[in-house]
């Protein structure tokens, strides 16, 4: 039953409280986080159909992360965000026609993203023409004749871009790059190069392949798993159970981070007795709580060490056969190394050395070692270089190509890794794109598209004038709020394909639309039957997704249908794309997936069977590396870490428990012990003491840059943490206002959202004083 949007009541910053942070995660909480919201939305037969199907065989992937399936599933494979994620996606409530006369773009915008997403499910496509201050409903027709229209009257076709985030299935995205590329141009930018562009720089040139070196069954076969930059007890938390059967079956875990997270601290396995009535399972047996920017040179004093005891008993310590036939540039290495400065890696770790030698001597014993990482490894200006010395490590004993040991990238998004896998990239391998040419009878442009900060850039200086986003919140999501906001209201025309409303449908062109989509839920009927799509997850599995329950309203169309029908209106005949054929069809799309991607040979097939298939990946498979010269690339990398000048802290942008990207469930953080508000900075006490602060008081927190802008978030209420010295904490993606937006990582253009210099000063108006309990 359909139910149009409700009242929304958010809290202000004087009602934030904040209490203990939690030392375990999941449990008994999560459940009850999970379910009592599904059902007050949903209703029990919703939730039912829902749940019961996500990420089983016969069911839907879930949106919430890329984290890989068990090949032996549980009744119940979700976590708190899963359920969470499929909530918002699957409620009932929807934007009624009435919305759109009564709210203007004007008045969107001083709404919050909360607020914008609890208004319910997108159900009719918008128009607001140029001008006007109000969207209005028009037909699909109308639609594909709008932006067909003005795709061609473009002087350029690089005057256009096709963004996509990672909830587009596998056929989507192939659709929607074979579009792009029909119409002229590899202006492709995604997520991924706003995460994990950092992961695949590093890997294609170390190891020839810009993914995930493991399957999920060698969790429970490491010794060592190391764990990078990364909260999984809020960003990927089925990822907990994994850790728990590889902590069962008597492997250590060492987690490097910032700050204290629960998840990392212990588990409650709400599937298990212990999980609910007992103590659950202590996660990290070393916690090594790093400096932000200080993990290259951790990795780099424990490759000296392991280089060190090879010395002192040569051919005990390294894996020589290994190295000698698969590996080159260990003496460069070696040399380098050996004039490391102990002293610049304890300054810039803020670690001690006994910390240093319990992880060396961890990773000495150990004889499969993975290493696990995500954004607060590749959201740093030395990303590349540090994500190199993991694999670094890893290839000194022979840790990728064997059964429980490898590089494990974790994917924050449902399908970032497929849909790169299909094609979405600004620069695709020449093999790709000739395949691409081939098969749909066309020449694809030639020169690299933009990325999403080049995106924006280019907005800015008048270079692209339409943006089309499937899915996503890129203004929300990119670094430089105001920069990005003011570039994108200077285009002439912006289109969204979307589920529900953010900011993005806000901050607009002169004109814009917004075309509603169904959900991975919704059963997808079309003239040749239901439909179903695929997904990649981030150890290379490929399965498919079946949605379970009705569309929350007639008439919405599926992302593979818009595109089809946007390609008909605008590019026609310039490619010999059965477009009505792959709408009515997906199977027709993935066929020519099978003759274009690697690895998806006889897609159709191989989708079909039990739990779909995995692609080839040569490090994991084979020891096989497609570097330029067949082997696996030992680097050397010139220590850097991030300056402090004095009175100063290093920032670290970041989600709280309940939201997922850019989307905000509520405004509470659990594990960290905030409840009803985001405006918070967490600050280790001494610093506080340092810079004269004390808990509780309200500061406006500055960027420090060299550009000359203003870069400011005003009152924020500082709460005093266990946070890395020199180091402080706030929510994404309220302080993407504080990255400057040419602050990258070196080679991957990523935003340096993880270090960020700041300065506290008390706020210019002090609230209220917060509530405590």
């Amino acid at each position: 039953m359909m139910r149009e949007n409700p009242p929304v009541n958010e809290p202000q910053d004087s009602d934030i409280e904040v209490g203990k942070p939690k030392d375990w995660a999941a449990g008994m909480p999560g459940v009850l986080h999970s379910m009592i919201p599904a059902i007050k939305d949903m209703g029990v037969d919703r939730t039912r159909k829902t749940m019961l199907s996500l990420n089983q065989k016969d069911g839907f992937d879930c949106m919430s992360c890329a984290w890989p399936d068990p090949d032996h599933r549980k009744a119940f494979e979700f976590c708190e965000n899963g359920a969470k994620a499929v909530t918002w996606e699957a409620t009932p409530i929807v934007v009624s026609s009435s919305f759109w006369a009564e709210h203007s773009v004007s008045d969107l915008l001083t709404r919050s993203e909360y607020w914008l997403g609890t208004q319910g499910r997108l159900t009719e496509p918008v128009y607001k023409p140029a001008g006007e201050d109000h969207y209005r409903p028009i037909s699909w027709d109308k639609v594909f004749a709008i932006v067909g229209n003005k795709l061609n009257s473009l002087e350029s076709p690089n005057e256009a871009v096709f963004y996509t985030s990672g909830r587009a299935s596998n056929e989507a995205a192939f659709a929607y790059q074979l579009f792009a590329r029909g119409y002229g141009t590899n202006n492709l930018p995604d997520c991924s190069n706003m995460c994990h562009e950092s992961t695949g720089r590093a890997l294609d040139p170390t190891i020839g392949i810009g993914k995930s070196t493991i399957a999920y069954d060698d969790f429970g076969k490491a010794d060592l798993i190391i764990i990078m930059g990364q909260n999984p007890g809020t960003n990927s938390p089925r990822m907990l159970t994994a850790l728990e059967e590889a902590k069962d079956n008597g492997a250590e875990i060492v987690a490097v981070n910032p700050l204290p997270e629960a998840g990392l601290r212990r588990y409650k396995n709400p599937q298990q007795v212990k999980g609910i009535i007992g103590h659950g399972t202590e996660i990290a047996d070393q916690f090594i709580q790093i400096r932000l920017g200080g993990d290259m040179a951790l990795l780099q004093a424990v490759s000296k060490r392991v280089l060190d005891a090879e010395a002192e008993n040569p051919g005990t310590v390294l894996d020589r056969q290994f190295l000698d036939e698969h590996c080159e540039g260990l003496e460069e290495f070696t040399l380098h190394l050996a004039e490391l400065d102990e002293g610049a890696v304890l300054e810039a770790t803020g670690l001690r050395i006994d910390e240093i030698d319990e992880l060396a001597a961890r990773y000495l014993k150990a004889e499969r070692v993975i290493i696990t990482w995500a954004m607060g490894i590749t959201q740093h200006k030395k990303a590349v270089a540090t994500i190199k010395e993991i694999i670094n490590l890893l290839l000194l004993r022979g840790n990728i190509g064997k059964p429980g040991a490898g590089a494990c990238p974790i994917r924050g998004h449902s399908n970032v890794q497929g849909d790169r896998t299909m094609g979405i990239w600004e620069q695709m391998p020449q093999s790709f794109m000739d395949a691409l040419g081939k098969e749909f009878g066309f020449e694809p442009p030639i020169d690299h598209g933009v990325d999403a900060v080049k995106t924006i850039q280019s907005m800015r200086d008048g270079g692209i004038k339409f943006f089309m986003a499937l899915g996503g919140n890129l203004v929300g999501a990119i670094a430089d709020t105001n920069a990005a906001e003011a570039a994108m209201h200077g285009t002439d025309m912006t289109v969204q394909i979307s589920t529900k409303l953010n900011r993005s449908h806000a901050v607009v062109g002169k004109e814009a639309l917004i075309l509603p989509t169904m959900g991975r839920t919704e059963v997808d009927r079309q003239t040749s039957g239901e439909q179903f799509v695929s997904v990649e997850d981030t150890v290379c599995a490929v399965h498919p997704s079946f949605g379970v329950i009705e569309p929350v309203a007639p008439g919405l169309l599926s992302e593979v249908a818009i595109i089809c029908r946007l390609a008909r209106a605008t590019i026609g005949e310039k490619t010999n794309a059965d477009w009505p054929g792959f709408e009515k069809d997906y199977d027709l799309i993935r066929e020519h997936i099978s003759h274009v991607v690697e690895g998806c040979q006889d897609y159709n097939t191989k989708i079909r069977k039990d739990g779909g298939f995995v692609l080839p990946n040569g490090p994991r498979d084979s020891r096989t590396f497609h570097t330029p010269t067949g082997k696996a690339m030992i680097t050397v990398n010139g220590l850097e870490f991030i300056g402090r000048p004095a009175a100063t802290l290093i920032l670290q942008t970041m989600r709280s428990h309940d939201q997922f990207n850019t989307t905000i469930y509520g405004f509470d953080d659990r594990y960290r012990g905030i409840k009803k508000g985001r405006h918070v900075v967490f600050v280790n006490p001494e610093d506080l003491a340092e810079l004269s602060l004390e808990d509780g008081q309200q500061v406006d927190i500055h960027g420090v840059h060299d550009d000359g802008a203003q870069r400011v978030l005003r009152n924020y209420r500082v709460v005093a943490y266990p946070s890395a010295r020199g180091c402080a904490a706030t929510y994404f993606p309220e302080a993407n206002v504080l990255v400057p937006l040419d602050k990258v990582a070196d080679d991957s253009n990523t935003p340096v959202s993880k270090a960020v210099i700041v300065r506290l000063e008390p706020a210019q108006k002090q609230e209220s004083p917060v509530k405590s309990f």
